[in-house]
Protein backbone atom coordinates (compact mmCIF):
# COMPACT_ATOMS: atom_id res chain seq x y z
CA UNK A 1 0.00 0.00 0.00
CA UNK A 2 1.04 3.51 -0.93
CA UNK A 3 0.23 6.44 1.77
CA UNK A 4 1.10 9.69 1.99
CA UNK A 5 1.95 11.55 5.76
CA UNK A 6 2.00 15.14 5.96
CA UNK A 7 3.76 17.24 8.62
CA UNK A 8 4.84 21.04 9.26
CA UNK A 9 8.51 21.66 8.41
CA UNK A 10 9.46 25.09 11.02
CA UNK A 11 12.24 26.20 8.52
CA UNK A 12 14.58 28.78 10.14
CA UNK A 13 14.62 32.41 8.10
CA UNK A 14 17.56 31.37 5.95
CA UNK A 15 15.96 27.97 5.27
CA UNK A 16 12.37 29.81 3.91
CA UNK A 17 14.76 31.74 1.71
CA UNK A 18 16.23 28.56 0.28
CA UNK A 19 13.39 26.84 -0.27
CA UNK A 20 11.66 29.90 -1.97
CA UNK A 21 14.90 29.98 -4.25
CA UNK A 22 14.22 26.28 -4.78
CA UNK A 23 11.02 26.26 -5.46
CA UNK A 24 11.56 29.46 -8.07
CA UNK A 25 14.27 27.65 -9.53
CA UNK A 26 12.24 24.33 -10.33
CA UNK A 27 9.24 26.88 -11.61
CA UNK A 28 11.76 28.70 -13.88
CA UNK A 29 13.36 25.06 -15.43
CA UNK A 30 9.56 23.98 -15.67
CA UNK A 31 9.00 26.79 -18.15
CA UNK A 32 12.49 26.49 -19.58
CA UNK A 33 11.31 22.87 -20.42
CA UNK A 34 7.90 23.78 -21.69
CA UNK A 35 9.64 25.91 -24.04
CA UNK A 36 11.67 23.13 -25.12
CA UNK A 37 9.09 20.81 -25.65
CA UNK A 38 6.90 23.44 -27.70
CA UNK A 39 10.06 23.73 -30.18
CA UNK A 40 10.20 20.25 -31.00
CA UNK A 41 7.63 19.22 -33.80
CA UNK A 42 5.45 16.36 -32.27
CA UNK A 43 6.22 15.75 -28.36
CA UNK A 44 9.72 14.33 -28.11
CA UNK A 45 10.28 11.37 -25.25
CA UNK A 46 10.72 12.85 -21.74
CA UNK A 47 14.25 11.25 -21.59
CA UNK A 48 15.12 13.24 -24.71
CA UNK A 49 14.25 16.41 -22.76
CA UNK A 50 15.81 15.00 -19.02
CA UNK A 51 18.73 14.60 -20.88
CA UNK A 52 19.27 17.97 -21.81
CA UNK A 53 19.67 18.69 -18.15
CA UNK A 54 23.58 18.57 -17.84
CA UNK A 55 24.21 20.79 -20.97
CA UNK A 56 21.80 23.45 -19.44
CA UNK A 57 23.74 22.84 -15.83
CA UNK A 58 26.86 24.31 -17.82
CA UNK A 59 25.71 27.53 -18.83
CA UNK A 60 22.34 27.97 -16.12
CA UNK A 61 25.04 27.73 -13.41
CA UNK A 62 22.44 27.97 -10.27
CA UNK A 63 21.05 24.79 -11.17
CA UNK A 64 23.77 22.85 -9.56
CA UNK A 65 22.33 24.30 -6.47
CA UNK A 66 19.53 22.38 -6.95
CA UNK A 67 19.47 18.44 -5.88
CA UNK A 68 19.47 16.99 -9.73
CA UNK A 69 16.72 13.85 -9.33
CA UNK A 70 14.92 17.10 -8.14
CA UNK A 71 15.16 19.01 -11.58
CA UNK A 72 14.46 15.46 -13.19
CA UNK A 73 11.12 15.68 -11.32
CA UNK A 74 10.27 18.72 -13.02
CA UNK A 75 10.65 17.37 -16.32
CA UNK A 76 8.33 14.65 -15.00
CA UNK A 77 5.62 16.54 -13.67
CA UNK A 78 6.22 18.78 -17.14
CA UNK A 79 4.77 15.23 -19.05
CA UNK A 80 2.52 14.26 -16.68
CA UNK A 81 0.92 17.43 -17.32
CA UNK A 82 0.86 17.04 -20.25
CA UNK A 83 -0.54 13.53 -20.08
CA UNK A 84 -3.77 14.66 -18.33
CA UNK A 85 -4.49 17.57 -20.95
CA UNK A 86 -4.29 14.65 -23.48
CA UNK A 87 -6.96 12.30 -21.34
CA UNK A 88 -8.96 15.08 -20.81
CA UNK A 89 -9.14 15.39 -24.69
CA UNK A 90 -9.70 11.74 -25.37
CA UNK A 91 -12.62 12.37 -23.11
CA UNK A 92 -14.21 15.12 -25.76
CA UNK A 93 -13.57 17.92 -23.29
CA UNK A 94 -11.92 21.47 -24.69
CA UNK A 95 -8.76 21.86 -23.69
CA UNK A 96 -5.79 24.33 -24.94
CA UNK A 97 -2.75 23.72 -24.54
CA UNK A 98 -0.24 23.48 -21.31
CA UNK A 99 0.75 27.60 -19.72
CA UNK A 100 3.89 28.90 -18.35
CA UNK A 101 3.69 28.99 -14.78
CA UNK A 102 3.70 31.62 -12.52
CA UNK A 103 5.22 31.59 -8.89
CA UNK A 104 1.59 31.88 -7.26
CA UNK A 105 0.73 28.50 -9.82
CA UNK A 106 3.85 26.67 -8.60
CA UNK A 107 4.80 25.95 -4.91
CA UNK A 108 6.31 22.81 -4.24
CA UNK A 109 9.62 20.85 -5.25
CA UNK A 110 10.00 16.52 -4.87
CA UNK A 111 13.04 14.58 -3.79
CA UNK A 112 12.36 11.23 -5.13
CA UNK A 113 14.25 8.20 -4.18
CA UNK A 114 17.16 10.02 -2.91
CA UNK A 115 18.55 13.01 -1.20
CA UNK A 116 16.29 13.24 1.89
CA UNK A 117 15.86 11.40 5.48
CA UNK A 118 14.71 12.06 8.37
CA UNK A 119 17.25 12.29 10.86
CA UNK A 120 17.19 13.07 14.89
CA UNK A 121 19.56 15.64 16.49
CA UNK A 122 19.92 16.31 19.77
CA UNK A 123 16.24 14.83 20.30
CA UNK A 124 14.70 16.14 17.54
CA UNK A 125 13.63 15.18 14.29
CA UNK A 126 14.79 17.31 11.39
CA UNK A 127 14.36 16.51 7.57
CA UNK A 128 18.01 16.60 5.88
CA UNK A 129 17.33 17.74 2.23
CA UNK A 130 20.31 17.22 -0.29
CA UNK A 131 22.24 20.85 -0.64
CA UNK A 132 19.44 22.91 1.43
CA UNK A 133 20.30 21.15 4.84
CA UNK A 134 18.71 19.88 8.15
CA UNK A 135 15.08 21.64 8.31
CA UNK A 136 13.10 20.70 11.98
CA UNK A 137 9.76 19.35 11.66
CA UNK A 138 6.96 18.73 13.79
CA UNK A 139 6.82 15.38 13.52
CA UNK A 140 3.12 14.26 15.11
CA UNK A 141 2.83 11.18 14.39
CA UNK A 142 5.38 7.90 13.40
CA UNK A 143 5.63 6.05 9.86
CA UNK A 144 5.33 3.04 10.49
CA UNK A 145 8.07 0.29 11.28
CA UNK A 146 9.20 -0.99 7.53
CA UNK A 147 7.35 1.12 5.53
CA UNK A 148 9.72 2.35 2.86
CA UNK A 149 9.96 6.65 1.97
CA UNK A 150 10.09 6.75 -1.64
CA UNK A 151 9.47 10.10 -2.02
CA UNK A 152 9.49 13.48 -0.06
CA UNK A 153 7.54 16.74 -1.40
CA UNK A 154 8.56 19.91 0.05
CA UNK A 155 5.06 22.79 -0.58
CA UNK A 156 4.45 25.69 0.78
CA UNK A 157 0.64 26.87 1.32
CA UNK A 158 -0.43 29.95 0.85
CA UNK A 159 -0.42 30.71 4.23
CA UNK A 160 3.04 30.97 3.92
CA UNK A 161 3.52 27.55 5.98
CA UNK A 162 5.50 25.08 4.57
CA UNK A 163 4.77 21.44 4.66
CA UNK A 164 6.42 17.91 4.36
CA UNK A 165 4.64 15.46 2.61
CA UNK A 166 6.53 11.80 2.52
CA UNK A 167 5.32 8.94 0.17
CA UNK A 168 5.41 5.82 2.15
CA UNK A 169 4.95 2.61 0.69
CA UNK A 170 4.41 -0.65 3.01
CA UNK A 171 3.68 -3.92 2.43
CA UNK A 172 0.75 -3.72 5.26
CA UNK A 173 -2.54 -3.86 5.34
CA UNK A 174 -4.79 -0.76 5.83
CA UNK A 175 -6.01 -0.17 9.56
CA UNK A 176 -9.62 -2.08 9.71
CA UNK A 177 -12.25 0.81 10.40
CA UNK A 178 -13.42 1.37 13.55
CA UNK A 179 -16.53 -0.22 14.45
CA UNK A 180 -17.04 3.14 16.72
CA UNK A 181 -15.92 6.02 16.77
CA UNK A 182 -14.23 7.91 19.34
CA UNK A 183 -12.93 11.39 19.70
CA UNK A 184 -14.72 13.06 17.23
CA UNK A 185 -15.67 16.57 17.12
CA UNK A 186 -19.66 17.14 16.91
CA UNK A 187 -20.40 20.19 15.00
CA UNK A 188 -22.98 22.40 16.27
CA UNK A 189 -24.51 23.20 13.17
CA UNK A 190 -26.99 20.35 13.52
CA UNK A 191 -25.82 18.21 10.74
Amino acid sequence: MYYAYKYRLNPTATHRERLSWTVDTCRQVYNHFLHRLNQHEGTPAMTTLRSELPALKQWWTDLQDVYSRTLQVVVERLYDNLKGLSRLKEEGYRVGSLNWKAPREFRSFTYSQRGFKLDNKSGRTVLHLSKIGDIPINFHREIPDGARLKQVTVKQEPTGNWFATFGVETDADAPPKPDELERCVVSTWGF
